[in-house]
Protein backbone atom coordinates (compact mmCIF):
# COMPACT_ATOMS: atom_id res chain seq x y z
CA UNK A 1 0.00 0.00 0.00
CA UNK A 2 1.22 3.72 -1.20
CA UNK A 3 0.20 6.45 1.28
CA UNK A 4 -2.20 9.11 -0.38
CA UNK A 5 -0.17 11.76 0.94
CA UNK A 6 2.97 10.42 -1.06
CA UNK A 7 0.73 10.60 -4.34
CA UNK A 8 -0.80 13.94 -4.53
CA UNK A 9 1.96 15.48 -6.72
CA UNK A 10 1.03 13.08 -9.57
CA UNK A 11 -2.69 13.44 -8.86
CA UNK A 12 -1.72 17.16 -9.50
CA UNK A 13 0.09 16.38 -12.55
CA UNK A 14 -2.37 14.13 -13.93
CA UNK A 15 -5.34 16.30 -13.72
CA UNK A 16 -2.90 19.24 -15.21
CA UNK A 17 -2.05 16.98 -18.23
CA UNK A 18 -5.83 15.74 -18.72
CA UNK A 19 -7.04 19.52 -18.74
CA UNK A 20 -4.01 20.70 -21.43
CA UNK A 21 -4.63 17.58 -23.59
CA UNK A 22 -8.39 17.85 -23.06
CA UNK A 23 -8.36 21.61 -24.20
CA UNK A 24 -6.26 20.54 -27.00
CA UNK A 25 -8.60 17.80 -28.46
CA UNK A 26 -11.57 20.64 -28.24
CA UNK A 27 -10.15 22.99 -29.61
CA UNK A 28 -8.32 21.66 -31.99
CA UNK A 29 -9.57 20.36 -35.47
CA UNK A 30 -10.19 16.80 -34.36
CA UNK A 31 -13.44 14.57 -33.97
CA UNK A 32 -15.50 17.19 -31.90
CA UNK A 33 -16.33 19.89 -34.74
CA UNK A 34 -19.58 18.43 -36.02
CA UNK A 35 -21.01 17.10 -32.31
CA UNK A 36 -23.68 19.19 -32.47
CA UNK A 37 -25.09 20.14 -35.71
CA UNK A 38 -27.66 22.67 -36.34
CA UNK A 39 -31.05 22.25 -35.86
CA UNK A 40 -33.26 22.30 -39.12
CA UNK A 41 -34.99 25.63 -39.30
CA UNK A 42 -33.39 26.93 -36.11
CA UNK A 43 -34.98 30.52 -36.30
CA UNK A 44 -38.14 29.04 -36.31
CA UNK A 45 -37.31 27.17 -33.33
CA UNK A 46 -36.14 29.80 -31.50
CA UNK A 47 -38.94 32.37 -32.34
CA UNK A 48 -41.59 30.03 -31.41
CA UNK A 49 -39.62 28.21 -28.15
CA UNK A 50 -37.88 31.36 -27.02
CA UNK A 51 -40.70 33.56 -26.10
CA UNK A 52 -41.46 30.26 -23.38
CA UNK A 53 -38.87 31.22 -21.02
CA UNK A 54 -38.17 27.89 -20.78
CA UNK A 55 -35.92 27.82 -17.06
CA UNK A 56 -32.56 26.20 -17.11
CA UNK A 57 -32.77 22.61 -16.54
CA UNK A 58 -33.15 19.20 -18.25
CA UNK A 59 -36.69 18.40 -19.81
CA UNK A 60 -38.38 15.70 -22.14
CA UNK A 61 -40.84 15.71 -24.10
CA UNK A 62 -43.42 14.29 -23.94
CA UNK A 63 -43.48 13.73 -20.60
CA UNK A 64 -45.71 11.60 -18.33
CA UNK A 65 -45.43 10.88 -14.58
CA UNK A 66 -47.09 7.47 -14.43
CA UNK A 67 -46.85 3.50 -15.82
CA UNK A 68 -50.56 3.44 -16.33
CA UNK A 69 -50.29 7.50 -17.97
CA UNK A 70 -47.28 5.94 -20.41
CA UNK A 71 -49.63 3.06 -21.61
CA UNK A 72 -52.15 5.55 -21.95
CA UNK A 73 -54.04 6.47 -25.55
CA UNK A 74 -53.25 10.12 -25.33
CA UNK A 75 -49.74 9.78 -24.24
CA UNK A 76 -48.95 7.10 -27.11
CA UNK A 77 -50.46 9.47 -29.51
CA UNK A 78 -48.18 11.93 -28.82
CA UNK A 79 -45.05 9.76 -28.82
CA UNK A 80 -46.47 8.46 -32.33
CA UNK A 81 -46.81 11.55 -33.23
CA UNK A 82 -43.48 13.42 -32.10
CA UNK A 83 -40.95 15.39 -31.36
CA UNK A 84 -39.60 13.01 -28.96
CA UNK A 85 -36.56 14.69 -27.22
CA UNK A 86 -34.55 15.42 -23.85
CA UNK A 87 -33.87 19.51 -23.59
CA UNK A 88 -30.98 20.59 -21.86
CA UNK A 89 -31.99 24.73 -21.77
CA UNK A 90 -28.63 26.92 -20.77
CA UNK A 91 -29.06 30.60 -19.19
CA UNK A 92 -28.92 33.30 -21.51
CA UNK A 93 -27.01 35.49 -22.46
CA UNK A 94 -23.09 34.28 -23.22
CA UNK A 95 -21.45 30.93 -22.37
CA UNK A 96 -18.84 31.14 -19.54
CA UNK A 97 -16.03 29.49 -19.78
CA UNK A 98 -14.54 30.76 -16.98
CA UNK A 99 -16.98 29.12 -14.35
CA UNK A 100 -17.32 25.41 -16.28
CA UNK A 101 -13.55 25.32 -17.34
CA UNK A 102 -13.06 25.04 -13.09
CA UNK A 103 -15.53 22.61 -12.83
CA UNK A 104 -13.86 20.51 -15.13
CA UNK A 105 -10.07 20.86 -13.75
CA UNK A 106 -11.71 20.10 -10.18
CA UNK A 107 -13.66 16.69 -11.81
CA UNK A 108 -10.04 15.85 -13.50
CA UNK A 109 -8.97 16.14 -9.76
CA UNK A 110 -11.08 14.08 -8.85
CA UNK A 111 -10.54 11.49 -11.24
CA UNK A 112 -7.24 11.42 -10.93
CA UNK A 113 -7.51 11.05 -6.78
CA UNK A 114 -9.65 7.95 -7.28
CA UNK A 115 -6.67 6.54 -9.60
CA UNK A 116 -3.98 7.32 -7.15
CA UNK A 117 -6.34 5.96 -4.09
CA UNK A 118 -7.06 2.65 -5.84
CA UNK A 119 -3.63 2.35 -7.27
CA UNK A 120 -1.83 3.23 -4.01
CA UNK A 121 -4.36 0.68 -2.15
CA UNK A 122 -3.22 -2.25 -4.29
CA UNK A 123 0.79 -0.95 -4.86
CA UNK A 124 3.14 -0.55 -2.56
CA UNK A 125 6.13 2.48 -3.32
CA UNK A 126 8.92 1.21 -5.74
CA UNK A 127 6.14 -0.79 -7.79
CA UNK A 128 7.25 -1.25 -11.02
CA UNK A 129 5.89 1.39 -14.34
CA UNK A 130 3.39 -1.20 -16.01
CA UNK A 131 1.39 -2.28 -12.83
CA UNK A 132 0.65 1.17 -11.99
CA UNK A 133 -0.11 2.10 -15.48
CA UNK A 134 -2.73 -0.27 -15.14
CA UNK A 135 -4.45 0.38 -11.52
CA UNK A 136 -4.49 3.96 -12.32
CA UNK A 137 -5.34 3.98 -15.93
CA UNK A 138 -8.25 1.59 -15.56
CA UNK A 139 -9.31 3.69 -12.58
CA UNK A 140 -9.30 6.75 -14.68
CA UNK A 141 -10.96 5.25 -17.67
CA UNK A 142 -13.82 4.42 -15.56
CA UNK A 143 -14.10 7.72 -14.06
CA UNK A 144 -13.36 9.44 -17.91
CA UNK A 145 -15.27 7.22 -20.26
CA UNK A 146 -17.98 4.54 -18.81
CA UNK A 147 -19.78 6.38 -16.93
CA UNK A 148 -20.95 7.81 -20.21
CA UNK A 149 -22.02 5.00 -21.91
CA UNK A 150 -25.58 5.59 -20.02
CA UNK A 151 -26.64 8.61 -22.09
CA UNK A 152 -26.79 6.53 -24.83
CA UNK A 153 -28.04 3.54 -22.98
CA UNK A 154 -31.04 5.49 -21.59
CA UNK A 155 -31.14 8.77 -23.28
CA UNK A 156 -30.76 8.35 -26.48
CA UNK A 157 -27.71 9.95 -26.96
CA UNK A 158 -25.93 8.69 -30.09
CA UNK A 159 -23.71 6.24 -29.91
CA UNK A 160 -21.37 8.58 -31.94
CA UNK A 161 -21.16 10.87 -29.89
CA UNK A 162 -20.26 7.86 -27.25
CA UNK A 163 -17.73 6.52 -28.96
CA UNK A 164 -15.86 9.81 -29.15
CA UNK A 165 -16.13 10.65 -25.34
CA UNK A 166 -14.98 6.94 -25.09
CA UNK A 167 -11.75 7.90 -27.38
CA UNK A 168 -11.40 11.21 -25.38
CA UNK A 169 -11.65 8.74 -22.09
CA UNK A 170 -8.94 6.70 -23.11
CA UNK A 171 -6.75 9.33 -24.24
CA UNK A 172 -7.02 10.91 -20.52
CA UNK A 173 -6.51 7.82 -18.82
CA UNK A 174 -3.73 7.31 -20.94
CA UNK A 175 -1.97 10.48 -19.86
CA UNK A 176 -3.19 9.99 -16.30
CA UNK A 177 -1.73 6.42 -16.33
CA UNK A 178 1.73 7.22 -17.87
CA UNK A 179 2.26 10.31 -15.35
CA UNK A 180 1.26 7.71 -12.26
CA UNK A 181 3.53 5.67 -13.72
CA UNK A 182 6.24 8.27 -14.00
CA UNK A 183 5.91 9.56 -10.72
CA UNK A 184 5.40 6.68 -8.80
CA UNK A 185 7.18 6.99 -5.14
CA UNK A 186 10.31 4.96 -4.71
CA UNK A 187 10.53 2.77 -1.74
CA UNK A 188 12.71 5.20 0.90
Amino acid sequence: MTDLGSLLLPTLVAAIGVFIVSSIIHMGPFWHKRDFPQLPDEERFRSTVGPMNIPQGEYMVPRCYSASEMKSTEFQARVAEGPNMILTVLPKGPFKMGGTLARWFVYTLLVSLFAAYIAGAALPPGSAYIPVFRFAGATAFIGYAVALWQMSIWWGRSWGMTAKTTLDGLIYALVTAGIFGAMWPSLS
